[in-house]
């Protein structure tokens, strides 16, 4: 088990260790008709300090592919390229890529067919890799996080809190995890809610989305390994 607790009270300066993971969920959306799938989340070292996140979703309706790389310092992610792909029954293919050019300071690509070209902030972050921030940042005990990410061909700031520790009772058994809350003003009709487990470098436990529309999407961790190590629930007392 990998004890990652926080280095040090909202020590942001702290370097901080990466490790290889693969984590199984299932996927649910629920909008009157369910809609099931199965989703794989991958982080793998390419090199030194080059990384790669993949995040893939199979269901009846649709398949989606996700990746992002970057390079990360100990303390910062620096992402480098983002690639998205939906193709599915009955609904249209959607495809967006981002290349970010640190040299020049800008951001460009496509987002479902139209051109992107912002201007890049520091420490800006892409559409997965503030993920990746989050669950590191965590680790550093920080309990509220801000985020420039370029997101739907713009750069938004994202603001998240910890909103307390939970015991969950997953398919693994139950979990120590804490609850983190994606921050919106309140006439945005939106929630997210995310659960990482310190003991498990501070995997993503369950996912729970709801649109203003009142689609709810939900994601629950069925399996997982982390630097190699399967993850089980906590000993029973």
């Amino acid at each position: 088990m990998f004890m990652s607790g926080p280095v040090a009270a909202s020590d942001k300066d702290a370097h901080v260790e990466m490790l290889p993971m693969t984590a199984h969920y299932t996927a649910n959306i629920d909008k009157g008709l369910s809609i099931d799938g199965n989703a794989t989340a991958s982080l793998t070292r390419q090199s030194a300090n080059r990384w790669q996140y993949r995040f893939d979703v199979d269901s009846f309706i649709a398949d989606i592919r996700e990746s992002a790389r970057f390079r990360w310092s100990g303390q910062t992610v620096s992402p480098d390229t983002y690639r998205y792909s939906l193709e599915g029954w009955m609904i249209s293919d959607r495809h967006r890529s981002l290349t970010f050019n640190w040299a020049d300071d800008r951001v460009t690509g496509r987002y479902e067919g139209t051109p992107v070209d912002l201007s890049l902030p520091e420490n800006a972050l892409g559409p997965m890799t503030y993920q990746i921030q989050l669950k590191q940042d965590l680790k550093k005990g920080l309990q509220e996080m801000s985020y420039q990410v370029v997101a739907e061909g713009r750069m938004d700031d994202d603001q998240f809190a910890v909103r307390g520790e939970e015991v969950l009772d997953s398919r693994l058994g139950e979990l120590n995890t804490i609850k983190v809350e994606k921050v919106r003003a309140p006439e945005k009709k939106r929630e997210t809610y995310l659960w990482f487990a310190p003991e498990w470098d501070y995997m993503l436990v369950r996912l729970v989305q709801v649109a203003k529309d009142g689609t709810r999407y939900e994601v629950h961790l069925t399996e997982a390994t982390v630097n190699g190590e399967t993850v089980t629930a906590r000993p029973t007392p």
